[in-house]
Parts: structure tokens; C-alpha cells; sequence
């Protein structure tokens, strides 16, 4: 068990693995935020009958990748616990951001995809789509919220293992 953690072999492969998967996860939000589904929009999807099923479809699988991408980094902080360069302090915050990061991924896999999906699906086929379901604008405004706070959040452990793996070289 010590040779997975010992520090002089493992710090660069753990910080590696910290910053690829914030940058995986974090790429892939503003790719999904501002090309996928602003395209999918302007195209006129969002007013067909089948396109909650496709969004939860979509948000499904990035979910699931948000949750391994989360749990990568905050696995990799605590593995560089000990052995970082960083200030004390900003281990602990990048540790406790990570949390943060982790939790978030939890409410949109667990709580906001399935209520957004369940707001936006169309049960009366007879009767046309012509506005957004009134609770669907608070939860859009609770996911912009949230992903502003995983975007500072993330970009700032991000910079932090950068500084850090600078440190080490």
C-alpha cells in the first residue's frame, strides 16, 4: 500500500492526474454550456416532444463522467496531501474545493438532471409545446449558479497543481 503512495514516484503522476481531469471535465462543460447545447437550441430542438429524453440522454452520460473526473482529483489532492510543495493552507482550500467540486457533480447527477428532465418531458402529446415550464427557469438559474461555482472552483485547483507541479521541476 506505501508504494502506491510513496511520495518521490508518485507526485508527479497524481498531479498529472489532478490536472487532466480537471481539464477533461472542465473543457467538456464549456464545450457542452456553450457549443452542444446553444446548437441544439438555435436548431429548434428544444421545442420537439422527444428532445427531454435526448438532454437527459446527453446529461446522463457527462454526469457520470463529472462524478469520475471529481473523484479523480479529490483522490489525487489527498494523495498529494502530504508530499505537495503548496502552503498548508492552500492544500487544505484545494482539498475543500474538491469536496465542493464533488458535491456539485452529486446535485446535477442526482437531483437537477432528473427534475429538469422530469419538468421539460411532455406527457399530453395532443397539446403543443409553446413555452418553458415555470420551475424549469429557477433550475436553469440554480445550474448556471452552480456551474459558475465549479468554473472558478475548478480553475482555481487547476492553477494551484499547476504552480505546484512548477515547483517540483
Amino acid at each position: 500500500m506505501n508504494a502506491v503512495f510513496e511520495a518521490g514516484i508518485k507526485r508527479p503522476l497524481w498531479q498529472t492526474v489532478a490536472m487532466f481531469a480537471l481539464g477533461l471535465w472542465l473543457s467538456g462543460s464549456l464545450l457542452l454550456d456553450f457549443v452542444i447545447m446553444p446548437g441544439l437550441s438555435t436548431a429548434g430542438m428544444m421545442s420537439q416532444a422527444g428532445f427531454a429524453s435526448a438532454g437527459y440522454s446527453i446529461f446522463w452520460i457527462f454526469n457520470r463522467i463529472e462524478l469520475l473526473c471529481a473523484a479523480l482529483v479529490l483522490v489525487s489532492l489527498l494523495a498529494l496531501r502530504g508530499t505537495s510543495t503548496l502552503y498548508h493552507h492552500v492544500r487544505r482550500w484545494s482539498i475543500l474545493l474538491s469536496v465542493l467540486l464533488l458535491g456539485i457533480a452529486l446535485i446535477y447527477t442526482y437531483i437537477m438532471t432528473p427534475q429538469m428532465s422530469a419538468l421539460a418531458l411532455q406527457l399530453n402529446l395532443f397539446e403543443p409545446v409553446t413555452e418553458m415550464p415555470a420551475g424549469m427557469v429557477e433550475m436553469h438559474e440554480g445550474y448556471w449558479l452552480l456551474e459558475t461555482i465549479k468554473f472558478v472552483a475548478g480553475a482555481m485547483v487547476l492553477a494551484w497543481c499547476y504552480q505546484d507541479s512548477h515547483h517540483i521541476a
